[in-house]
């Protein structure tokens, strides 16, 4: 099939966005936290923790929208004990992040082999289908892009909406984004710059654990170690691409996994005349590229990585 056709098949886009879902819910995550002033590097071993748990849930006969709020609950735990290190002990938020990361990834690969020390094969689990939106799915292309989808997809996308809303229009969200710019203006309004912030990197932790679940309750029907694969890391440069934009990080996140979309089906047409690797790399490639020319631009929250302590100027 030639590539040029390929880029306008529904189909195409459709697995795009499947593929991006993970990143969306990554990559906002990551985004509240930072636009609050906090770096969460955590959010590799948050989104292994959310597979791990949202999995488990629904393998020992809970119900699946349940084991996404389990996840979330996972993940916020985790955003909590990130933001008392650095909210409001005020310790690097780099080292506290890649701790966090460490620890989640750990447990969740020590939790599982200890429910299930026998297993040798990943057992599998009933995941979300395909829900079409009455009336919405037979538009034609947008229908089957956007309103065939998962439940968790549609969800990813309903968020990406409310969070832009939030942060844009509501006097809660623009307390937080100024969190990340002037926290000083912040308390001198009366507000407290502990609160949001925490309450940013518990909430920003819980969807990054939902895009983890997203992997064992949509996307695949296990768990297995490492299948998180830099998914964390891709989203933390989605958000400087994004220039710390919710609607500009959908837009990056269905790019980078259109460039994994295109990779696979090229793949697929070539066959073994060029190594597989080669392949594997294309879409880490064009983001970093993208990356580069973004970043040139980006316009950061000037409090991000700057720990507040009251009263002082």
């Amino acid at each position: 099939m030639d590539l040029v056709q390929l880029l306008f098949e529904a189909g195409f886009w459709a697995a795009s966005v499947r593929m991006a879902t993970p990143l969306i819910f990554g990559t906002i995550g990551e985004l509240i936290c930072e636009r609050a002033g906090v770096l969460n590097l955590g959010i590799e071993g948050i989104m292994a923790a959310g597979c791990m748990t949202g999995w488990t849930w629904v393998y020992f006969g809970g119900d699946l929208w349940m084991g996404v709020l389990a996840a979330a609950f996972v993940g916020a735990l985790f955003g909590l004990l990130h933001a008392v290190f650095t909210v409001h002990l005020g310790l690097s938020q780099h080292v506290t992040g890649l701790g966090i990361t460490m620890l989640a990834a750990a447990l969740s690969s020590f939790v599982f082999r200890m429910l299930l020390p026998n297993i040798t094969t990943p057992p599998k689990i009933t995941p979300f289908q395909l829900l079409e939106i009455p009336f919405l799915s037979e538009i034609p292309l947008l229908g089957k892009v956007v309103f065939t989808q998962s439940p968790m997809t549609i969800l990813a996308l309903l968020t990406v909406i409310v969070v832009a809303y939030f942060l844009k229009k509501t006097p809660a969200g623009l307390a937080l984004s100024m969190t990340g710019e002037n926290p000083m203006a912040v308390e001198s309004q009366g507000l407290s710059v502990f609160a949001i912030r925490t309450w940013a990197v518990m909430t920003g932790s819980a969807l990054m654990a939902v895009g983890g679940a997203f992997l064992t309750m949509s996307a695949f029907d296990a768990f297995y170690i490492g299948m998180v694969n830099g998914r964390g890391w891709i989203c933390i440069a989605l958000v400087v691409f994004a220039s710390w934009n919710p609607l500009k990080a959908l837009l990056g996140t269905i790019i980078f996994a259109a460039f994994d979309a295109l990779q696979m089906r090229v793949q697929q047409q070539s066959g073994m005349i060029i190594p597989y690797q080669f392949y594997l790399m294309m879409p880490y490639i064009f983001s970093i590229v993208a990356l580069i020319i973004m970043s040139r631009r980006s316009a950061y929250p000037k409090a991000l990585l700057v720990p507040f302590r009251k009263g002082e100027r």
